[in-house]
């Protein structure tokens, strides 16, 4: 077991989730959960524009608007599928809508139809590669950016 897998032990997925926050990649960047449901089918993140997280022109630095969007999909059907399966990110996508100004906040949903999904086509092929895709979005409700993970997921061997 790992430092994350015996701290999520330790302490439970919802308060890991929260301390992300002091995360080196994350603290730099200010980026921080604001709400994690008790089932960890929703999740919402936020960051704040600083001097550390900006690029070269004063807005959001495109690696930290990526940041705040990368481990949470993967986390969430970690959780809910439960020990039986090895979940990996396979692949990721960013497009960039408009420059991220001020505060920018990330939703990350999860839902009985995407995880039976999932579970139908691990039982039937031993394999699923979901989907997903969130918006990055700001003060203003306007998008600044959308994620989209390709997931890994498979029964653990015996």
């Amino acid at each position: 077991m790992n430092f994350w897998q015996r701290l999520t032990t330790a302490v439970g997925t919802r308060r890991l989730l929260k301390v992300l926050r002091f995360y080196p990649p994350y603290l730099g960047a200010g980026i921080r959960v604001i709400h994690a449901d008790a089932q960890l089918r929703q999740v919402e993140v936020e960051m704040r524009l600083t001097r550390w997280n900006q690029n070269y022109v004063g807005t959001h630095f495109g690696g930290s608007l990526y940041a705040m969007c990368d481990p949470f999909y993967m986390l969430m059907v970690i959780e809910n599928l439960g020990p039986g399966h090895v979940v990996w990110d396979k692949a990721a996508s960013i497009d960039f809508i408009k420059p991220g100004r001020g505060l920018v906040r990330a939703r990350f949903t999860l839902s009985d139809e995407q995880l039976a999904t999932i579970h139908a086509e691990v039982a039937q092929s031993g394999k699923s590669y979901p989907q997903f895709e969130t918006t990055v979005v700001d003060e203003q409700g306007e998008v600044v950016a959308r994620v989209g993970k390709l997931l890994s997921v498979r029964k653990k061997a015996a």
